[in-house]
C-alpha cells in the first residue's frame, strides 16, 4: 500500500508563506526544521496529521540559483499548480476567509452538480480550490 505523505507548493517567502496558510487559510504549522540553508517547513490541515504541505522556497541546495531563478519568475506567474481542499460548508468558509483578510478571491462559492466551489490564490499565485461536495441521495436497494 502506497499513501501521500507530503506534497509541495512553491513560494516566494516561506515566512509569508505560513502567515497566509496558518492565518488566513486556517492550516497549522506541522514541521518547522533548519539545516544550514534549508527549511524545512510544511502545515496540514487541523486533525489530519498523516499529509504535509511542505511551503518550498527554491533555492540552495535543492536547485542551483539560476534554476531558482527562473521558478521564481514561474511562481510570481501563478504557473506552478495548486492545492485542493475539502469543505462542509464553502459559503460559510467564505465569509471566515473574508473576514480573516484574504482578498484574492478567483471565484466566490459557485454551486455545481458535483458540489459548491470557489477558488483564491495564495499571496504568490498559487491558485487554491476549495469544494464542498454534494450529497448524493443513496438509490434503494433490494
Amino acid at each position: 500500500m502506497i499513501k501521500l505523505n507530503v506534497t509541495s507548493v512553491m513560494v516566494l517567502d516561506q515566512d509569508e508563506a505560513l502567515d497566509f496558510y496558518v492565518n488566513k487559510l486556517g492550516l497549522e504549522k506541522a514541521q518547522d526544521i533548519h539545516q544550514g540553508p534549508f527549511r524545512w517547513l510544511t502545515v496540514r490541515v487541523p486533525g489530519n496529521p498523516e499529509i504535509e504541505i511542505f511551503l518550498q522556497e527554491p533555492g540552495p541546495p535543492v536547485q542551483d540559483e539560476a534554476t531558482a531563478a527562473q521558478l521564481r519568475e514561474l511562481i510570481a506567474k501563478g504557473a506552478m499548480g495548486g492545492l485542493v481542499f475539502q469543505t462542509d460548508d464553502a459559503r460559510g468558509l467564505y465569509e471566515t476567509l473574508k473576514a480573516r483578510g484574504v482578498t484574492d478571491f478567483t471565484q466566490e462559492p459557485v454551486a455545481h452538480a458535483y458540489g459548491t466551489d470557489m477558488g483564491i490564490r495564495d499571496p504568490f499565485g498559487n491558485a487554491i480550490r476549495i469544494l464542498q461536495p454534494a450529497k448524493f441521495a443513496q438509490a434503494a436497494t433490494a
